[in-house]
């Protein structure tokens, strides 16, 4: 029985992707099976601290999630299988469109380039992230993930940045399992999260994927604007945004800039929230982490990039500032309304202005 053309080759994705990576820092066996270690540890141990200053109960149980702690290789891996979850119904939508036109032959060329290009664009954000919540990898068909997702450090890139800053590993590694770590509680907290956001995404996605001739380019243009755009640049061209003339397509898009701003933003500020007692060299990580802060959120800028969020976000302000004026206002028990429904999420808008979201909330 023949089976169905594929749109991207996401086993061509990884692999490009592991070829391209460097493998990080040179390190003895002994040295990597101790950063391993310590950084299970210490993701076990942030979690107190995200229940303790988010107030969140869903940090008190995280088993239906797991940490691993991985190389840019698995990482890649990994992010082939959560994109295969969140394109899919775009690509089942192109392929029955399409598929009449498409043989084997001409979807497997076509395949293995798109394939080939997200990996070069994976190989490029492996060597950038230190680690990321991934909620949609149990959805991917024969995942082993646990059923709510999984939360990836990737330990050379972790090691090779606190050795770029010469700052105390055990402190920065933790300052950066509890940024991590504030992702997992967020989902765990609204479970519906998870669904919300693939439909959101799914909205759009087909915009973005609706010319496969041009999908290349646009991975091309967005690794190149994360390389070289300054976050006060103005934005270039190729954006979805241009593509967007639907009222409902430009809420959407809207709604998933909100979205992304606030549980950066709120991670953000559980990671700053830590003082001397809990992370001793806070204050010279900051300092250091945020000098070099260009790569910060790669995955994250990668996508605004990609989608065009950039062009749309001029006067783009980080989601902290609105987290920060609502906790500020009526307290962390307030803003955590935030997580109960999707109704309750902050438009672009309230982003911006926190006293309209703690008015709508009746707070």
């Amino acid at each position: 029985m023949e089976t169905s053309p594929s749109l991207i080759n996401w086993d061509l994705a990884a692999s490009t992707a592991a070829r391209l990576a460097g493998p990080g820092p040179n390190l003895s066996a002994a040295e990597i099976s101790a950063a391993v270690e310590s950084l299970r540890r210490l993701a076990d141990a942030s979690v107190p601290h995200v229940h303790h200053i988010t107030g969140l109960e869903a940090a008190r149980d995280l088993r239906d999630s797991q940490v691993l702690v991985v190389d840019r290789a698995s990482w890649s891996k990994a992010n082939t299988q959560s994109f295969s979850v969140m394109l899919k119904p775009t690509l089942e939508k192109l392929l029955q469109t399409r598929g009449q036109n498409l043989t084997q032959a001409s979807a497997a060329v076509g395949g293995a380039v798109t394939g080939a290009q997200l990996g070069s664009v994976l190989a490029f954000l492996s060597s950038k992230v230190l680690g990321q919540y991934d909620p949609f990898a149990a959805l991917a068909p024969g995942s082993t993930s646990s059923p709510a997702g999984r939360l990836l450090l990737v330990a050379p890139n972790i090691l090779q940045v606190e050795r770029e800053l010469n700052v105390e590993p055990e402190d920065f590694r933790l300052w950066v399992c509890l940024h991590e770590q504030t992702h997992r509680v967020q989902f765990a907290a609204a479970p519906w999260l998870r669904e919300h956001m693939l439909e959101q995404i799914g909205r759009l996605s087909g915009l973005l994927m609706g010319d496969m001739d041009s999908l290349g380019r646009r991975l091309a243009d967005a690794v190149k604007s994360l390389q070289e755009r300054r976050s006060d640049a103005a934005p270039g061209p190729g954006g979805l945004l241009e593509l967007l003339r639907d009222p409902e397509e430009k809420a959407t898009l809207s709604h998933l800039t909100a979205v992304m701003s606030l549980l950066e933003g709120h991670a953000n500020v559980v990671m700053d929230a830590v003082d001397a007692s809990i992370v001793p060299t806070v204050k010279t990580i900051r300092q250091r982490f945020n000098a070099r802060g260009k790569d910060r959120g790669a995955v994250e800028k990668f996508i605004r990039n990609l989608l065009g969020l950039d062009a749309k976000m001029r006067q783009y302000t980080d989601g902290a500032k609105f987290v920060r004026a609502v906790v500020d206002q009526v307290g962390m028990e307030g803003f955590n309304r935030v997580w109960a429904e999707a109704a309750n999420l902050p438009t672009e808008e309230e982003i911006h202005d926190a006293g309209r979201w703690i008015l709508r909330m009746g707070l």
